[in-house]
């Protein structure tokens, strides 16, 4: 695990470098982002996707407050240990101190549709969206809610919206596929 957090890093310096980017401002304002999601829509391949995907995901996670990246970070830890509460107060935590910090209000949502709390996942990936349009992450969390909720043709939506995005996105495509095959239709 420690060797994948370099090589994602190196990965995110070595696009900066060949982007021009020398510079960032953490999170889902960071001026890296722009390039990374625009080679992301013609990428030609799953390997370079999951690179691209990789270096947004770290790009995201950044956060410049100390504070903020120790609940997020102990948050993240939690919710991987299955520490509910623990995340939980984290998560509230880090909303609370940096609420135009996207990823926050995603990690979340994850939690909450973890625990099974629908409702409270899809408002903080409603937030999460009106920070982050371009947030692939949480659209392609927003159509497995509504797929688990049988709202299917809003799934198939949410989906389609990530795909605009990241049309390699894995899942993604084959849980739209079997959505539009359920409703008779033409998989994209």
């Amino acid at each position: 695990m420690r060797f994948a957090l370099s090589a994602t890093t190196l990965l995110v310096g070595v696009l900066a470098f060949f982007l021009g980017l020398h510079t960032a401002s953490a999170d889902q304002n960071d001026a890296r982002l722009g390039p990374l999601f625009e080679r992301l829509k013609v990428v030609g391949n799953a390997a370079d996707e999951r690179l691209l995907g990789a270096a947004i995901w770290e790009i995201w996670m950044e956060v410049d407050d100390p504070d903020s990246a120790r609940l997020l970070s102990t948050g993240t830890i939690a919710m991987g240990n299955r520490d509910w509460n623990a995340a939980q107060e984290a998560f509230d935590a880090l909303v609370e101190r940096s609420p135009e910090f996207a990823e926050g209000w995603n990690k979340r949502a994850t939690l909450a549709w973890l625990v099974g709390d629908y409702d409270a996942s899809v408002r903080d990936i409603q937030h999460t969206l009106q920070l982050e349009r371009r947030h692939f992450g949480a659209l392609s969390g927003l159509g497995m809610i509504l797929t688990e909720s049988g709202e299917t043709e809003g799934a198939i939506k949410a989906f389609e919206a990530a795909l605009v995005i990241d049309p390699l996105l894995p899942g993604v495509r084959e849980n739209l596929k079997h959505l539009l095959a359920r409703l008779g239709g033409e998989p994209l």
